[in-house]
């Protein structure tokens, strides 16, 4: 992908910051370098069982993320650019067309209205979205409509959403999906394994999707909201990681609970713990529900507090979106010209 100038990030602090934590002082590649890709470990069930969640303490550390840090301004509307670039811009819906498609893909490329980047003189920036991401039946045509533009096609494989068809089936789709030109692959666990305490079919399931991607980098959806609680969560991501995964992901976004911030801060912890353990880092994309400009922030924040800087670039995180972007481009209207836009000022297709 060509390399481009991102917006410069700053956050403002409502009250006294705190020592950066010991894990920041290990240092991974500098920004735009290329991060060693995850090769996962051997599944450590002693390590897997020991994992523990405090709800009650974590979601009151969830509860501060918004009220700690604010960004104002122009600082602002550079994290909203930021978030942009952060995006696999979705469509995963029933009625799809290759239409539609093609029309989500050109907003990929331009994702904010001529007009608008000229009037924050952003021009230069060449803001793109992270990835395109699309069923399996659609990623030709995603494909041949981003062609040259350096925009990632991501496919949902593996039964999407429910993730219940035979084993054979979906590393079919896989490898279908990357032989029609997907290079990112979003899998689906089969959530009965967390609940039943089945790790090591767990970790075989994902290592076989693994296998499956070839050089295509994989998201493993955990369906947190179906995963009952907050520990199997946690190890639900461990074990997603140990079998390879370059991110884990919260949500297929059609569960009745999504991404939140409790289930987000497990995650982002358990890949810090993974990291601190192995040196590789992965990635995470917190995916369903997250519709507002506001709430895109909370979850920046969230990643510079307990990751740092590096886990706020396209290689390490992404947001599941539909509806985000329209909202980002509604702040950013209102930022150069004091007043709110109509949503329909800014069509997705």
């Amino acid at each position: 992908m060509t390399s481009r100038r991102e917006p410069t990030l700053k956050l403002a602090s409502t009250e006294e910051s705190a020592p950066p934590p010991a894990h920041r002082d290990a240092r991974l590649a500098p920004p735009g370098a290329v991060i060693a890709r995850n090769a996962g470990t051997a599944l450590d069930l002693g390590l897997v069982r020991a994992v523990r969640a405090n709800r009650s303490a974590i979601e009151r550390r969830a509860a501060t993320i918004p009220t700690r840090r604010t960004v104002k301004k122009e600082w602002q509307a550079a994290w909203l650019l930021r978030a942009i670039t952060l995006m696999d811009l979705t469509t995963l819906s029933g009625d799809d067309t290759p239409g539609n498609v093609r029309r989500l893909c050109a907003k990929a490329m331009r994702p904010i209205r001529p007009d608008l980047e000229e009037a924050l003189d952003v021009a230069q920036l060449e803001i793109r979205v992270g990835a395109v991401c699309v069923y399996h039946a659609f990623v030709p045509t995603a494909v041949d409509a981003l062609r040259g533009s350096g925009i990632p096609v991501a496919a949902v494989s593996t039964g999407f959403p429910a993730g219940l068809s035979p084993l054979p089936q979906r590393l079919a789709e896989v490898r279908a999906s990357v032989e029609a030109g997907a290079e990112e692959i979003d899998i689906v666990i089969t959530r009965g394994h967390v609940l039943t305490g089945n790790w090591e079919a767990l970790y075989d399931e994902v290592r076989a999707f693994r296998e499956a991607c070839g050089d295509a980098h994989m998201k493993t959806i955990l369906g947190t909201g179906e995963l009952a609680t907050l520990a199997n969560v946690a190890r639900a991501s461990t074990v997603a990681m140990m079998a390879g995964s370059d991110f884990i992901k919260t949500s297929t976004g059609k569960e009745s609970t999504n991404a939140t911030l409790p289930v987000s801060l497990v995650m982002v912890r358990a890949i810090r713990e993974y990291h601190a353990q192995t040196g590789f880092a992965v990635g995470y994309k917190p995916a369903g529900g997250i519709r507002a400009a506001k709430t895109a922030l909370e979850y920046l924040y969230l990643m510079k507090e307990e990751l740092g800087d590096r886990w706020l670039r396209p290689d390490l995180f992404r947001f599941g979106a539909s509806g985000l972007l329209t909202d980002i481009e509604r702040q950013l209207e209102h930022f150069a010209t004091g007043r709110y836009s109509a949503a329909h000022r800014h069509p997705m297709v």
